[in-house]
């Protein structure tokens, strides 16, 4: 059973490759910024609070997205790619944790590695057709100093573990995914 965290800056194509790896390898796709829209998109009063962080660029707390994420594993019978979560180090901490309170181990991070000046124009790029309110310049430049300063981290933390898988996330999609799918099957 695998269960692959897949990582990177907000453009970089988490989305588009967390189709694959779901399809190819059989997992549930755990994706805590969906869950997260969920709940603005029904309009409950966590999602209210959600809406109002996420519309200002921060992250919402450790604490909501630590109860979906353990619910979730729980739930699971085949394997999870992690989509959005760890977002910091002290999340990655947890996540090792809850993993193995449900008798499992995090397998690899897959780490998409996109320069700024490309992860700025896919973003911006995305905003013309994603109606999502925290597509516009100012929100992802405060997201990717986000990133920058809280996320990174936690890559160095995959890495010291061994768990690390870093990909070039620039060019063609196939050719991206295919090189995913080696690095996971040579594991």
């Amino acid at each position: 059973m695998k269960n692959i965290v897949i990582f990177g800056a907000p453009g970089a194509g988490k989305g588009t490759q967390s189709d694959y790896i779901v399809e190819r390898y059989g997992l549930t796709h755990i994706s805590t910024g969906d869950l997260l829209r969920k709940e603005i998109a029904d309009q409950t009063e966590l999602g209210k609070r959600i809406k109002s962080i996420m519309d200002a660029g921060q992250l919402v707390s450790d604490d909501i997205v630590i109860e979906m994420i353990d619910n979730a594993i729980g739930r699971d019978t085949k394997g999870i790619l992690f989509d959005g979560f760890p977002r910091n180090v002290a999340q990655a901490e947890v996540l090792d944790q809850l993993l193995a309170k449900h008798g499992r181990t995090l397998t690899c991070m897959v780490r998409l590695d996109v320069p700024r000046e490309e992860l700025i124009r896919r973003m911006l790029e995305r905003a013309k057709t994603s109606g999502r309110s925290d597509d516009n310049e100012e929100t992802i430049k405060h997201r990717l100093v986000e990133y920058e300063n809280k996320t990174l981290p936690v890559a160095a933390y995959y890495n010291k573990q061994g768990k690390e898988l870093k990909i070039n996330g620039l060019g063609d999609i196939k050719r991206i995914s295919e090189d995913i799918a080696h690095a996971i099957d040579s594991i």
